[in-house]
């Protein structure tokens, strides 16, 4: 059976946060005992053993994802207002409110819109001329 395009051979696939099969089996093999690994592993790191911190911090303290974030941003109406965005976003930036990272991906965010309101407005413009032109002729 062929698969048709932009359709999954399997649509129910796997559910998000499912593990492999290596690691329930690892988890398996450490059930009962994990509390007290991770309990060894943070009593080394502190005693100053750095593959214990490495291990406690690489896997124990899992690593940050994405988060949320929550910008009171200028209503942006036309091209001219994604500067003020921006300048919001550079002020939480430099206050610490937000990430470089984070700030770098609102900024980039916010040029993607501001083409989108660029490439409109010319639209709308190359429209008018049009229409002027057509009555003349």
């Amino acid at each position: 059976m062929a698969f048709k395009k932009g359709q999954s051979g399997n649509p129910a696939g796997k559910k998000p946060g499912t593990k492999n099969k290596a690691t329930r089996a690892a988890l398996e093999l450490l059930e009962g005992d994990l509390q007290a690994i991770s309990r060894v592993c943070i009593d080394k790191a502190k005693s100053g053993d750095l593959v214990a911190c490495k291990l406690v911090m690489d896997k124990l303290i899992p690593t940050p994802r994405e988060r949320y974030v929550a910008l009171q941003l200028p209503q942006i109406t036309g091209v001219a207002d994604v500067s003020k965005a921006l300048v919001t976003t550079l002020k939480s930036i430099a206050q610490g409110e937000i990430t470089p990272g984070e700030g770098h991906t609102v900024a980039a965010l916010l040029e993607t819109y501001r083409k989108s309101l660029e490439t409109t407005e010319l639209l709308e413009r190359i429209m008018a001329l049009e229409k002027k032109v057509n009555k003349h002729l």
